[in-house]
């Protein structure tokens, strides 16, 4: 007699079994519980990945992108197979440091009705920190990290898919804003800590640094015109460019200024798109939204000797 799936665990991957292979290692111990399934979706891998997974992890319920189709677009097929009552969703390069976390996440859902979706306590490092002391306690706030969370699958029914087309990045204030149209609730959870096995500081190194760069700039100014109250609109985009000016160009980086020309020829594409899914923020609404706690987006241990 199969047994109803109460928590699925999300994982999309493209190119990095080393990661991959540590995070599944990292998790058994939850793979191994009768209450949670795990779906991966392989995103157009050309490594080993898929072989890996078909023979050490027979149980992981796999599905393939033939073509790369972008971090979003995969998540929203990975959501789409979700059965059960929860859907917790990480990235290939992340792991649960919290022994419980499944308890500690069940129990957060039961005693508000109202959350959606709860934040993990995320601690962004190649290492594990040395001390999980924290002394947060469960918020309210606006919206969420990507890399590590966890969904009411009712709350996920209840609005739009992810949106595809920002193709990486804003996806995660996407749903923080539909979600607040509707009445659901984004909390942060401290209480489950999460390791993202990510030097930040060496990401500017990285190749795909600027094109990093154009996308996040770019899926701000998507969620302005899609969310923002007209009014607004104008002053959050001059001031947008204005810091990408200052910081960056200004200072010598002069490929910052190609990566704001090529983002406002990308938000010009997508004018369509805007139109058609946009669900502005009435003058109150956007008030009460401001009005929440930031997104928790790092933890920081003060003892990490």
């Amino acid at each position: 007699m199969s047994i109803k799936k109460k928590f699925s665990i999300l994982i999309t991957t493209k190119n990095r079994l080393n990661d991959l292979s540590f995070t599944l290692k990292k998790i058994q111990f939850l793979l191994d519980r009768k209450e949670v399934d795990c779906i991966i979706c392989d995103d157009g891998s050309t490594d080993e990945t898929v072989s890996y997974i078909k023979e050490n992890y027979p149980d992981i319920q796999l599905i393939q992108n033939p073509v790369s189709k972008g971090l979003i677009y995969s998540r929203n097929r990975l959501m789409s197979l979700v059965t059960s009552e929860y859907a917790i969703s990480i990235d290939d390069d992340l792991h649960f440091i919290t022994q419980n976390p499944l308890e500690i996440i069940e129990n957060a859902f039961r005693q508000n009705s109202k959350i959606g979706l709860l934040g993990f306590r995320i601690f962004w490092n190649p290492e594990e920190p040395k001390t999980t002391i924290c002394n947060e306690v469960s918020h309210r706030m606006k919206s969420f990290v990507g890399c590590g969370n966890v969904w009411r699958m009712d709350a996920w029914q209840d609005i739009p898919d992810y949106p595809s087309w920002f193709v990486f990045y804003g996806e995660e204030d996407f749903a923080s804003y539909q979600l607040f149209k509707n009445k659901w609730e984004v909390h942060y959870l401290p209480e489950v800590l999460v390791n993202h096995r990510v030097d930040i500081k060496s990401r500017k190194n990285n190749a795909d640094y600027y094109i990093r760069q154009r996308r996040s700039l770019r899926s701000g100014w998507y969620l302005y015109f899609l969310f923002y109250p007209i009014r607004y609109i104008p002053k959050k985009i001059m001031y947008s460019i204005w810091i990408q000016l200052k910081t960056k160009v200004f200072k010598g980086d002069l490929k910052a200024l190609v990566v704001i020309i090529l983002a406002a020829f990308d938000l010009f594409w997508a004018i369509p798109k805007i139109i058609k899914y946009s669900n502005r923020l009435s003058l109150e609404e956007y008030r009460d939204y401001n009005n929440l706690m930031d997104t928790k987006l790092y933890w920081h241990p003060k003892n990490n000797i």
